[in-house]
């Protein structure tokens, strides 16, 4: 049997799935392969090499931190991104919090990142290795357009997998996965609305009409996803795990310790409700 786990992004929301990853820790859930976008990725990587308790080390101790982002680093011509790219990827794994690149490696899970390729508009899947050690793929992942910069990969340019692919359930199915846990960072009765933002990023993008179709879509095709996975819910076919509440007030940019342990906290409860359906 092959196992797959399936991690949406949501950038801050992302604690929520950062305590059910540790809750799957602590019930010994394995994954033969994890596919995630933007922040599922990016918090996906500390799970597969069983470092409980980092992800959330992270958000109470440096979420808050001003090194880790704001507008100072958006209007800094020598960073261009709201995040601090160097501090988030480099500084932190490689010094503060170190990650156990060992670990990872021996897991035998397989880690891809869905990316948006900015030329082609279309997902692609590139694998996750620790041997770059800051991460290029998983900051590309993450690249929201505004907030971020594109991203370059051997020669294409890449950002936010959530763009063409916000919740990419269908490649573990595709890849042969039996069975399928996706964590969503959204209530199960959520439905997207068009996003003022991402009318400004078809402007900024406008010389890529690809990539620019892809962010008029982007509505749609969450939508569409999401229904799909309540579909594959009831016949059955993977295990949902999703807030149980409005999430409308769960900030992107959320910084603050309590809120952030609030939301690990729904997370890993939601997690161990499903225990006994995860394990068998």
């Amino acid at each position: 049997m092959k196992t797959g786990l399936v991690l949406e992004g949501g950038a801050s929301r992302g604690y929520f799935t950062v305590g059910a990853l540790d809750a799957l820790i602590d019930i010994g859930f394995k994954a033969d392969l994890l596919v995630g976008t933007s922040a599922g990725v990016a918090n996906g990587i500390s799970f597969v090499s069983n470092q409980r308790g980092r992800g959330l080390k992270i958000g109470l101790e440096y979420l808050n931190d001003k090194r880790y982002m704001g507008m100072r680093h958006l209007l800094n011509p020598k960073k261009r991104s709201y995040y601090n790219v160097e501090f988030v990827f480099d500084e932190l794994p490689n010094k503060l919090i170190p990650f156990d690149s060992e670990a990872y490696d021996k897991s035998g899970c397989k880690v891809e990142a869905a990316l948006t390729n900015i030329e082609t508009g279309k997902c692609e899947y590139h694998t996750v290795t620790s041997e770059d050690r800051k991460w290029k793929k998983v900051v590309a992942s993450c690249a929201l357009p505004i907030l971020f910069q594109p991203v370059k990969i051997d020669g294409s340019l890449y950002m936010d997998g959530g763009i063409s692919n916000s919740i990419p359930f269908q490649r573990a199915i595709d890849e042969n996965c039996d069975k399928v846990v996706v964590i969503l960072t959204r209530e199960r009765s959520y439905v997207k609305s068009p996003e003022k933002a991402l009318d400004i990023s078809g402007f900024l993008y406008r010389k890529y009409p690809n990539f620019k179709k892809a962010l008029e879509n982007r509505t749609d095709m969450y939508n569409e996803a999401h229904h799909r996975l309540l579909e594959l819910e009831k016949e059955g076919r993977i295990i949902l795990i999703a807030p149980e509440e409005d999430t409308s007030s769960w900030k992107r940019t959320e910084r603050r310790p309590e809120e952030i342990k609030k939301l690990y906290d729904k997370g890993y409860a939601m997690v161990m409700k499903y225990k006994e359906k995860i394990l068998k």
